[in-house]
């Protein structure tokens, strides 16, 4: 296949090139758009904000999810916040400092263009969601409250306590459930994609499983947007929802589109610890803990064995006895350094043996500090001259609960710790992926009318996304890009009459999927798909996780085709296609993940350097910091899938026309 890869980015200056692009780009009249019909799949903020709003354009828009309901999406999951450069805070934002924050967080990997756009229209995000009725945390005036997360220095993430995903998904699906009501969206639950059909060159269906019945069913449509998430779950262990998978994504790059930057994988620094071999899942802590909580382990290796074998509480260790290593070694940020940063801090000072818990792989979040802070001025505002430290401590902890109260009950109820009283225990874990569908400035991948939004996507963050910003760019792609963008591929198929599902390459791909699913159905072998999964991520995670080296890779890489094969010829499915059959949808994605995983591993052999959340240990500074070569790697790695061979890299070259590349310091 011959790929040129065009990023289609508007000429003219940075500032002024969205503005000018959407007044310039081509449109689709209100009595067309009524004869056009779009797939959208995924109902997580970025496909329900796009079925939503392309609905009241009056655009025809069939809507997929897997889950029983939109609302189950994992946008749910999400907690700190949602970024917007409202200048709240009167504390020095603008729209270039949230620009520039995140594509020095990104360590200088993703397109000038798409980060300064989403940083424009992040201001309108905020207005649509309190049109919606989402409960923003307001300040005692009553205007919207703002916090910190890592890697910047002011104020921008807006917040709903610890369930701002929760609330803005609700507003999305309002949104939706209003198109769903008028008509203008069918909705299709408990539907999951199963392959993409390709006509002429040109996305024009999906082939998907209806999960209740097992029927294979057809649908057609002018154009696909996918919006179906990221792949975290390839390491099994992760902060993603069980359901989580590669699939709808994974099957378009089997049918031609190019996977971008697979290795940026996020490790999060904030998550409770793996307790247990059989565990399936871990819980994320958000980021915004790191706003009160200060992150410490031990100084002496006789207080780590007195903590570890519970001779010594944490908050009875002294003060001076405490290394608060983000504070000692980036001053600048302290606790609320960028994600991989705190991530790799947090793995060497458990490499040094500072673990806190029995595995050794956990650090202390501290929040006594906080609590004091907090419980004296409280003290103050309510007239209390010379408070004991039981009423400072009351009311401190009183704030705390204010702030975050529904992360500290989860944490508890986890662990069976009481945050309040004793630090609580954290370590990193995966959790987002940058990487994903290549896409140009219309959000387009290189097959034609095929379109990705939200994670799905690689296009905004580069090697590492700063937190609060998966929410932005998801309900930036729905509400405020893709309704705009879909037009200039749809503006050339208004004489296109409706694309028909009797149509040959329909036939086809569905046969292919049933083969599939049947040859899946009778290996009859003796391993189970979450005995296979639990390997595959295992692999993942010890070769390709927070580190990574050459050695490693290319072990990785042969561990990986042999799992594969293993797979191929001895997993166990139960069941029949035709019928609900959860084991049959689990082995379908498993299946897919063992494919991503080896186009992760060449990835991360192929980018010989260290950048954001993709760390070399060849590539690193005398003090352990990531070492990029962008002599040699400032370019976006776009692969194209080949079933008999390793994948074919493609490369777009990152032109940095408004920011000086140097190497990121938050010391």
């Amino acid at each position: 296949m011959s790929i040129k890869l065009d990023s289609k980015v508007p000429e003219g200056e940075l500032s002024q090139k969205w503005m000018n692009y959407r007044s310039k780009m081509p449109l689709v009249a209100p009595n067309n758009k009524r004869r056009i019909e779009i797939i959208v799949v995924g109902t997580g903020l970025a496909g329900a904000s796009a079925a939503a709003t392309l609905g009241e354009l009056g655009y025809k828009v069939k809507c997929f999810t897997f889950h029983d309901s939109p609302r189950r999406a994992h946008s749910i999951a999400a907690q700190g916040g949602i970024n917007a450069a409202k200048n709240y805070q009167n504390d020095g934002d603008s729209v270039y400092r949230l620009f520039y924050d995140t594509i020095k967080g990104g360590d200088y990997r993703s397109r000038e263009a798409n980060v300064h756009r989403l940083a424009e229209v992040s201001t309108d995000i905020i207005d649509q969601c309190v049109a919606q009725g989402v409960p923003f945390a307001r300040e005692y005036g009553g205007l919207l409250a703002n916090r910190s997360f890592g890697g910047v220095q002011v104020s921008r993430t807006f917040y709903a306590r610890g369930q701002t995903g929760q609330q803005l998904l609700l507003g999305a699906y309002q949104a939706l459930s209003r198109q769903i009501a008028s008509g203008a969206v069918q909705m299709y639950n408990r539907h999951e994609m199963h392959d993409l059909v390709v006509i002429d060159g040109k996305a024009r269906g999906i082939i998907v499983r209806n999960l209740l019945t097992g029927k294979l069913e057809r649908f057609a449509a002018h154009c696909v947007v996918l919006a179906s998430g990221g792949y975290g779950n390839v390491y099994y262990l992760s902060t993603n929802a069980m359901g989580s998978n590669v699939s709808a994504s994974w099957r378009a790059v089997k049918r031609g589109a190019l996977m971008a930057n697979p290795c940026y994988t996020q490790i999060h620094p904030t998550c409770i610890p793996v307790s247990g071999d059989y565990q399936s899942k871990l819980t994320l802590m958000s980021e915004s803990l790191r706003n009160d909580g200060r992150v410490w382990v031990p100084k002496e290796m006789s207080d780590v064995e007195a903590i570890r074998n519970g001779s010594l509480r944490p908050e009875d260790l002294p003060e001076e006895k405490r290394d608060y290593y983000l504070e000692r070694r980036y001053p600048a940020f302290g606790n609320l350094v960028p994600r991989d940063v705190a991530s790799r801090a947090a793995k060497a000072a458990c490499d040094e043996g500072k673990g806190v818990n029995k595995s050794g792989l956990a650090v202390f979040l501290d929040f006594a500090d906080a609590i004091e802070r907090y419980g004296k001025s409280e003290a103050l505002k309510n007239g209390i001259k010379n408070p004991d430290k039981a009423t400072i401590t009351k009311l401190g902890e009183g704030v705390v609960e204010a702030k975050y109260g529904n992360l500290f009950e989860m944490y508890e109820k986890i662990t069976g710790e009481n945050p309040y009283k004793t630090p609580m225990m954290i370590y990193p874990a995966v959790h987002y992926t940058m990487g994903g569908l290549w896409v140009d400035y219309n959000l387009e991948t290189n097959v034609s009318g095929l379109f990705a939004l939200g994670e799905c996507n690689f296009s905004d963050h580069g090697a590492n996304r700063l937190g609060a910003s998966a929410l932005m760019q998801g309900l930036a792609d729905g509400y405020f890009v893709i309704p705009y963008t879909i037009g200039t591929f749809l503006s050339k198929e208004i004489r296109t009459p409706a694309i028909s599902t009797d149509h040959p390459a329909f036939a086809s791909a569905e046969n292919e999927t049933r083969a599939r699913l049947e040859k899946l159905i009778n290996i009859k072998g003796k391993q189970t798909v979450e005995a296979f999964h639990r390997k595959l991520g295992l692999i993942m995670w010890e070769y390709c996780g927070m580190s990574r080296n050459a050695e490693g890779l290319k072990k990785a890489k042969k561990l990986l085709q042999d799992l594969r094969a293993e797979y191929w010829s001895d997993v166990l499915v139960p069941g029949e296609i035709d019928e609900f059959n959860p084991e049959l949808d689990k082995a379908f994605r498993v299946a897919d993940f063992m494919e991503l995983g080896e186009m992760m591993v060449e990835d991360a052999l192929n980018r010989e350097e260290s950048c954001g959340g993709h760390f070399r240990e060849e590539y690193q500074t005398e003090d352990g910091e990531a070492l990029r070569r962008d002599d040699e790697f400032t370019y976006v790695a776009a692969w194209e899938w080949n079933d008999n061979t390793d994948s074919i890299l493609h490369k777009e070259p990152l032109v940095f026309e408004n920011v000086e590349l140097k190497t990121r310091s938050y010391k």
